[in-house]
């Protein structure tokens, strides 16, 4: 019972503090999430394995509970007092934790769909090889005209052209397109 109460307390100690760069930026410092990870690890640890844990061990599991409580109430004092006073009171208005949270939120739902467009991918790509999506391509190209010797070229089956054709424009701007345009179609000339 103690040891899942104490594991539960840790990963919700652990949560907070992996999220602490997200919520309260000027209290957090660059490894604060390895720590944080560290002990969600042990809150996950007693969680799992509560029913092992009697006697002897869980007073030792208490103990560096309390040691670490204790640890990281001097970390969070000492942070506290290097705040300027502004920072402080900044910290318990109403518009900064609805930024915060908001940024939270917006962020977990980037995160949410990553990982789901990155889960979708590789299932698909682990039940039938590679995706099968449809792609359909249109293609642009110059129609070659000569002195009354038109050259056709007819798409095949698969719907790439027969033959391609012999000059390549290159455009640096939309008017070049715009002219090109003009002069292809039948009523230009």
């Amino acid at each position: 019972m103690l040891a899942t109460v104490s594991g539960s307390l840790a990963l919700l100690v652990g949560l907070a503090v992996m999220l602490l760069p997200l919520l309260a930026s000027e209290l957090s410092r660059p490894r604060d999430a390895a720590w944080g990870a560290v002990v969600l690890l042990m809150g996950l640890t007693l969680v799992t394995s509560a029913d092992r844990l009697t006697g002897a061990p869980m007073l030792a599991v208490l103990c560096g509970a309390l040691l670490i409580g204790r640890l990281g109430n001097e970390v969070l004092q000492g942070r506290w007092r290097m705040l300027s006073p502004e920072e402080q009171q900044r910290l318990f208005s109403l518009e900064r934790w609805q930024t915060s949270l908001s940024e939270l939120f917006s962020s977990s739902a980037k995160a949410a769909d990553a990982l789901s467009t990155t889960s979708s991918s590789l299932l698909s790509a682990f039940k039938g090889g590679q995706r099968k999506t449809s792609v359909s391509k249109r293609w642009v190209r110059a129609e070659a005209v000569s002195q009354g010797n038109e050259e056709q070229t007819a798409p095949t089956e698969n719907g790439t052209p027969e033959s391609a054709p012999s000059e390549t424009v290159v455009v640096s701007s939309f008017e070049e397109i715009d002219q090109l345009i003009e002069a292809s179609s039948p009523q230009a000339g």
